[in-house]
């Protein structure tokens, strides 16, 4: 561990790889928080010694998951505001941009609510898969505005994420009903939409989410259920657009099973992949604070906020 990063950087970092800090904006708040943290408590004399304590901040941050598109996203928006040429200046820089990228986050998120609403109508059920708050804030703003809404929710194995979907849908007020994993093609008969949030949303519209998101999206199409993503622009790849490709991260084997089980079954190997990607033909909409989108054109949207290529500003130069 680089000894220049801020303990309480080390903490956010550890937190967001053991999945303690979960969900794309969860993270992304997380790390311009521990951004803002290290250039605060920075004792840099000189402007170089502070860029390079927050770049390795940043690289610290980055390396604990790959596939969250959000995290980059939100160390490019913070690190790209460092313009400044004296160490008081650029603190105040990142300060700045931190605190400008949570209040717009805040913000993005009650937005998508708003947009994803319009898309449920009063007396729909839905089916979730894992847990997003970008989801939930689409059936947030439709109770808000009067409708009733029923909910699906797969456990979403081995974390069960879907836990947490149902007990804050239940804090709703929307009635719940829990199910395992592969019945989901059973119920899709009696669901209206399927609504699931994103990890990562590449340039040609598919979209990278909790393994099993794609099976279910197969599932629908074949039932004829729409599929709605709600995604924040920040879950946006941009690096997708010059073909780079989203690694999919694989997660540790005992979250699936112990080495005294695996043991007794022969050793055999287990395979843990975190996401799995959605071809957008299953893909009906991809919902954004800046509205709803077809997945085929979300590369429009990509090209009016990131240009046609990014940066990596937590490399050293």
């Amino acid at each position: 561990m680089d000894e220049r990063v801020h303990p309480e950087v080390r903490r956010i970092a550890d937190e967001i790889d053991t999945m303690e800090i979960r969900g794309a904006a969860t993270i992304a708040d997380a790390v311009a928080r521990a951004l803002r943290t290290q250039a605060q408590e920075s004792d840099a004399t000189d402007p170089e010694t502070f860029r390079g304590e927050l770049r390795a901040a940043a690289r610290t941050l980055y390396e604990t998951r790959p596939t969250a598109v959000s995290l980059p996203n939100a160390l490019r928006y913070v690190l790209r505001g460092m313009s400044s040429t004296t160490v008081e200046g650029l603190r105040q820089n990142v300060v700045d941009s931190a605190d400008e990228f949570c209040a717009r986050l805040e913000r993005a998120q009650s937005d998508l609510g708003q947009v994803g609403a319009n898309r449920l109508r009063d007396g729909d059920v839905i089916m979730t898969h894992c847990h997003s708050t970008d989801a939930l804030a689409c059936v947030e703003a439709a109770v808000e505005q009067g409708k009733h809404i029923e909910a699906i929710v797969k456990e979403t194995r081995p974390r069960n994420q879907g836990h947490i979907t149902a007990r804050e849908l239940h804090e709703m007020g929307v009635p719940v009903t829990l199910i395992v994993d592969s019945a989901a093609r059973r119920y899709l008969n009696d669901v209206d939409h399927v609504l699931v949030g994103a990890d990562a949303v590449a340039a040609d519209g598919s979209v990278i989410n909790k393994i099993g998101t794609s099976g279910l999206a197969v599932n629908a199409r074949d039932r004829g259920t729409p599929i709605m993503v709600a995604a924040q622009t920040l879950k946006l790849h941009p690096g997708t657009m010059t073909g780079h490709t989203v690694d999919i991260e694989m997660r540790d084997t005992e979250e699936i099973i112990d080495d005294e089980t695996l043991a007794e079954l022969g050793n055999p190997t287990v395979k843990n992949p975190a996401f799995d990607v959605t071809p957008p033909r299953y893909v009906d909409a991809i919902v954004t604070e800046r509205g709803q989108f077809p997945p085929e054109s979300i590369v429009i949207l990509m090209r009016e906020l990131f240009g046609e290529g990014t940066t990596e500003p937590w490399v050293e130069p």
